[in-house]
């Protein structure tokens, strides 16, 4: 297994480091290749992270550790390598052509390899890196739509990818902390990949649907049509930024407020006896609470939610896909749990949605079922992917003459 073993078990480890909190996930892999969650702990980042971004190594290297201990104490196991989840506003994605000739033999795995690698040679700015190179098509000797070329004979091989890059300093801060822990990281992937991985299903992905990943700090986007990722983009607006609102508006810690919103926001149409009711809220400093309308809360949440929702519309708009997206929206994270908001998404953005909650993976730790946990469970799932393709094809060559684990290397920057 990609992660650790422990005596004749194997387990995988998904390491999602948010900007509110780090969540450690450990699965068991059985002897039926299914996945079990066993481990779960998770710590606040307390401000080591901003938008997704590392800020303060040392708090989040502590947060790091302190989730990495609840779950090695939970599932019994030492754990010593994990998958990293990689977000933050400095992500940029784009779509790239490559082309390599072939001869008019059969197109083999290493044909394919380097058709990839010549997409990869684009320009990208100064100070970022390719995180993914993620396959579309392949066309041989004019003839499009084909996905795998291999076994087939031309003359001319090409391919589309969509690159999807990050500051290099700001993985490299995340692999710092992580390995400060010791803590061996076996790859990085982009948070939204990962999550739509676990929430995601192949006709939703083959229709075109929008995974929209509502954080603390991000909100991340990954648009998938034809069965490939097309677009991928994260917003530094998320659920923080409705915390902060509730903060100053209502005159209250964010902590408080914090909490206000998870208790009392409720984004769905409310009756008017409902809307009137009084809830408490706490003074600053000492000062007594006082007793305000849920509508005069709810005047403060849902324009700052309309607001993260257009952001979102634009993404889309600048994507090229908003008329592809058949099967709609697919929202996940902890802040897309807050009542109503799946309704007020469909009805915001003109298009079906549902609230994604992670799949592909058993046990029965409440973690299992909490959009929150979304990336971290996807993160999982990769790593079991990788797991199976090593041991399907062997160790991978120098030159990557395999297919399936060159697209890993790909999105793992390895």
């Amino acid at each position: 297994m990609s992660a650790l073993r422990k005596g004749e078990r194997e387990f995988v480890v998904g390491l999602d480091i948010g900007t509110s909190k780090v969540a450690a996930l450990v699965g068991e892999c059985d002897g039926d290749g299914r996945l079990s969650l066993i481990g779960y702990g998770s710590h606040p980042t307390n401000k080591g992270l901003r938008r997704g971004s590392v800020v303060d190594i040392e708090s989040t290297s502590m947060a790091i550790r302190r989730a990495i201990d609840g779950a090695s104490a939970l599932s019994d196991c030492e754990i010593g390598s994990a998958w990293v989840g990689v977000a933050g506003d400095h992500v940029r994605s784009m779509d790239s052509q490559g082309m390599t000739g072939t001869g008019g033999r059969e197109i083999t795995d290493a044909d394919v390899s380097q058709v990839i690698q010549s997409a990869r040679a684009v320009k990208i700015a100064d100070g970022q890196q390719i995180l993914h190179c993620e396959p579309q098509e392949f066309r041989i000797d004019g003839q499009d739509g084909i996905r795998k070329p291999q076994g087939m004979s031309g003359h001319r091989l090409e391919a589309n990818v969509h690159i999807v890059t990050s500051a290099a300093n700001n993985v490299q801060n995340v692999i710092k902390c992580v390995e400060r822990c010791d803590v061996h990281v076996e790859g990085t992937i982009l948070e939204p990949i990962a999550a739509a991985r676990a929430v995601l299903n192949d006709d939703e992905r083959e229709l075109g649907v929008v995974l929209i990943d509502i954080g603390g700090g991000t909100t991340d986007i990954a648009i998938y049509t034809g069965g490939a990722l097309r677009y991928a983009a994260v917003l530094p607006i998320a659920g923080e930024q409705i915390t902060n609102d509730l903060s100053y508006g209502l005159t209250t810690p964010p902590a408080e407020a914090e909490k206000i919103k998870i208790n009392h926001a409720n984004l769905g149409t409310v009756d008017e006896r409902e809307a009137s009711r009084a809830i408490e809220v706490p003074g600053v400093s000492g000062r007594p609470p006082r007793r305000i309308p849920q509508e005069t809360m709810m005047r403060i949440v849902r324009p700052r939610v309309e607001e993260l929702l257009s952001y979102v519309q634009e993404e889309v708009r600048q994507s090229g896909c908003q008329n592809l997206v058949n099967a709609g929206v697919v929202l996940t994270g902890g802040t897309a749990q807050m009542p109503g908001f799946v309704e007020l998404a469909e009805d915001f953005l003109q298009m079906p949605a549902r609230l994604g909650t992670p799949q592909g993976v058993v046990g029965n730790l409440d973690a299992l079922g909490d959009p929150a946990n979304a990336a971290g469970i996807g993160l999982m799932l990769h790593g079991l992917e990788q797991a199976r393709e090593q041991t399907a094809h062997g160790p991978a060559t120098a030159h990557g003459n395999v297919l399936e684990r060159l697209k890993g290397w790909f999105r793992d920057h390895l």
